[in-house]
């Protein structure tokens, strides 16, 4: 009788992407080759590095307010605030301390750790920023993280903004360099980096991400994660948004993007910024449950927890706490100073 043997079968993953040789940064090809995996192993290769870096089972939860709505003189087409474009969105004043305190006592009854700030503008006046800056120390007297985005800033208005005791700043990229023309004329790329290397070097944290489904290709997209991980270091946190469309902006009639490619930029995303908060932003009311955990199994371990960004939809609170509760989730704890 001849007796049974055993086999040893070995499994050939491809092997992870990594950094150009001899160097830290990432080269838009290697970002492309990691976009270009079988599903199932670019969600492996991103749970580990997610699993090494954070635990996989907590969530962020960040409120963003819009403290001045509508009114901007940028041309971003993705943008209802925009002034030139008809989108049914009315220009605000600034909010009140008193009205913004209320907002982040919301936030932090209904659990929200980060305190994110908006206001529709180009660039602040000197004026402007004084007054976010009592805003921040407004938010600061509760206990938790502030973040604004007020647009391009000067060196002072970033040194008043780290004096009030602004955690984060944010300041997207939006798109590749090569694409970014397509989408907004008003202002160069190295004018979204200069902001950004004001506020580093006030020692302000950097919030800094970008916005898929604006017609760019997966090369474009690899182009824009690319330009976010060569930052030095990488942005702290890194939202990424799924564009919403609106009517009255040139980007209304946009084709929807596939959810999976969605997904893969999230898990690309963490790949290449182990440390960074990978925040699920705006687009997450039209992705659906499955959508969502997905991406939280990406990498994606931050969400905006409320009705609404600045002025457009998201899910409501209660409907993030049960699906955290059916995924067996929790919410995260502030990250220590």
């Amino acid at each position: 009788m001849s007796s049974s043997a055993e086999q040893v079968v070995t499994l050939h993953r491809p092997r992870p992407a990594a950094p150009a040789s001899g160097t830290e940064r990432w080269s838009v090809d290697a970002i492309e080759a990691l976009f270009n995996l079988p599903f199932p192993e670019l969600m492996h290769q991103a749970q580990l590095v997610h699993r090494a870096n954070f635990d996989p089972t907590r969530v962020e939860f960040a409120t963003l307010l819009s403290i001045k709505t509508g009114g901007c003189a940028e041309d971003c087409g993705y943008c209802p605030q925009a002034a030139r474009y008809d989108t049914g969105v009315e220009a605000s004043k600034l909010m009140e301390p008193a009205e913004v305190l209320a907002a982040a006592q919301r936030a932090k009854d209904a659990g929200a750790t980060r305190f994110c700030m908006g206001a529709a503008w180009r660039s602040p006046k000197d004026r402007d920023v004084e007054k976010v800056a009592e805003l921040v120390r407004t938010v600061k007297s509760l206990g938790l993280e502030a973040c604004a985005t007020l647009g391009m800033l000067e060196d002072s208005h970033a040194q008043t903004l780290q004096e009030a005791g602004l955690d984060y700043y944010n300041h997207n990229l939006d798109s590749a360099p090569d694409f970014y023309g397509d989408i907004i004329t008003t202002r160069d790329y190295q004018d979204r980096l200069d902001t950004l290397a004001r506020v580093r070097s006030v020692g302000v944290k950097v919030c800094c991400g970008g916005i898929v489904g604006l017609g760019e290709t997966r090369r474009q997209r690899a182009g824009l994660v690319a330009e976010l991980a060569n930052l030095t270091p990488h942005p702290e946190s890194v939202p990424i948004n799924n564009l919403v469309k609106v009517e009255g902006t040139p980007l209304a009639d946009q084709a929807d993007l596939d959810p999976f490619e969605f997904v893969r930029t999230i898990a690309v995303a963490r790949i290449t910024m182990p440390t960074a908060r990978v925040r699920l932003s705006a687009g997450r009311q039209q992705m659906g449950d499955g959508i969502q955990a997905l991406c939280f199994l990406a990498g994606a371990n931050s969400i905006f927890y409320g009705d609404k960004l600045l002025v457009t939809g998201n899910p409501d609170t209660d409907a993030d706490v049960q699906l955290l509760e059916r995924l067996g989730m929790t919410r995260s704890a502030p990250q220590a100073a």
